[in-house]
């Protein structure tokens, strides 16, 4: 079994959408498995993100994907401070090898959420984490996914409160690209554990 968690906030409803396709996307594949945790008010007590069993949890994960809305340029303040409070296991690098992905959404085309998937990247940068971005080009040779051609991670448009069904394919798409790279590098870390015993 391949556990891939998403972790999100969202507000409008908008990233909800994101997550539920990129979970879609990670079943497709045979033996995985999609946990969301979508990231609520009353876990921030005073500024900062409190949910030990979530990061016990992550510990034990084999991909964590981050998904956010756009906010100002950046990641919302409520999952910034879940980012903020992963640094209590970073001395650990409990993430360390795991792979990582995300997503975004912003009401326009560009409102920067290239800078929100950048601090994600830098987030898992931070853990040790190995990024996996997108692996299409810009809509050259399949017409139905990535029509903003962002190579980071996915990025969506929602100027009215529904996403655009192109950019929920591609997060589907990315979904089960991660899971199918986490199986791998599952099978490959079993037979190097043979190998050594």
């Amino acid at each position: 079994m391949t556990s891939v968690f998403i972790v999100y906030f969202s507000q409008s409803g908008c990233t909800e959408q994101l997550a539920q396709a990129c979970a879609a996307g990670i079943s497709q594949q045979p033996g995985a498995h999609a946990t969301l945790y979508p990231i609520r008010g009353e876990r921030i007590l005073n500024g900062r993100f409190r949910d030990p069993a979530l990061f016990r949890a992550l510990a034990n994960a084999d991909a964590i994907i981050f998904g956010t809305p756009t906010f100002m340029g950046g990641p919302a303040a409520q999952f910034k401070a879940f980012a903020d409070a992963s640094s209590e296991n970073w001395e650990q690098q409990h993430w360390r090898d795991k792979l990582a992905a995300g997503f975004t959404v912003g009401g326009s085309f560009n409102g920067e959420q290239g800078s929100t998937l950048q601090s994600l990247i830098t987030l898992a940068c931070q853990h040790g984490m190995l990024w996996v971005g997108m692996d299409m080009p810009f809509s050259y040779t399949d017409k139905s996914i990535n029509r903003l051609g962002v190579q980071y991670g996915s990025s969506a448009h929602a100027p009215e409160g529904t996403v655009h069904a192109q950019d929920l394919a591609t997060v589907r798409h990315l979904g089960s690209r991660v899971a199918r790279l986490a199986a791998q590098q599952v099978i490959a870390r079993q037979c190097a554990q043979a190998t050594d015993s």
